[in-house]
């Protein structure tokens, strides 16, 4: 089977271990013929830039599937889960010293320093009846949603290009990819990707970073799977 898209997370995935871009990642996704969707935790506007950067602007799931777009200037789709989200976080607020990152920017999760007991939080967070999750990309913490993930957004953005999700091929490393990468019709982890996402992959890079993504990608075309 040939796939037609490629989804793709940034953060450990496109990047090396210091968050800089990895210019043969890059490269590869440059020559791709396929559209290319950045499946990420992050804000849109950052997204948006990292597309630009990048070369294959401007297909976005921001915010870990809250925020889908399919052009750079176009009117995203944000989903209203935020209020939950909000009531979570003033609940921990109770219990610990919380720092919120990129407040003014966050349209539907609350995205937290890695500064206080993640455990501890999670622990009293899921004895609560919030309809959230908490979890920890490596980067950030961040309270979502549990009905919003990257997978839901892959199914909303494959809608607006006229896709199927099987139609795609996803490549992630940490827990926020693991329903993109179940949803997607192939999943590929990095060498870097928890232990749990390469159990649920079809293919594992052995390098990792953007070093596994250029490999899979390499990979892929040698199959004749893009």
């Amino acid at each position: 089977m040939k796939f037609k898209a490629l989804a793709i997370d940034i953060d450990g995935t496109i990047t090396h271990a210091d968050r800089s871009l990895s210019l043969e990642a890059v490269a590869k996704l440059r020559t791709l013929d396929v559209p290319v969707v950045l499946a990420t935790g992050n804000i849109l506007c950052y997204a948006k830039a990292a597309s630009k950067l990048i070369g294959v602007c401007c297909n976005i799931i921001a915010e870990n599937g809250g925020i889908v777009t399919t052009g750079f200037d176009s009117e995203p789709l944000v989903s209203d889960e935020i209020g939950e989200c909000q009531k979570a976080f003033d609940f921990l607020s109770g219990k610990f010293e919380l720092t919120k990152l990129d407040p003014l920017h966050r349209r539907t999760e609350i995205v937290l320093k890695k500064d206080f007991d993640f455990d501890g939080a999670k622990k009293i967070l899921e004895a609560q009846d919030f309809d959230v999750e908490i979890i920890d990309t490596h980067f950030a913490i961040h309270i979502k949603s549990s009905r919003i993930n990257k997978g839901t957004g892959l199914i909303e953005i494959s809608k607006l290009m006229g896709l199927k999700v099987s139609d795609f091929v996803a490549i992630g490393d940490s827990i926020n990819d693991v329903e993109l990468l179940e949803t997607a019709g192939l999943a590929v982890a990095v060498g870097n990707a928890d232990d749990f996402v390469k159990d649920i992959a079809d293919y594992v890079a052995e390098s990792s970073y953007g070093d596994g993504t250029a490999e899979a990608i390499d990979h892929l075309l040698s199959k004749g799977l893009l």
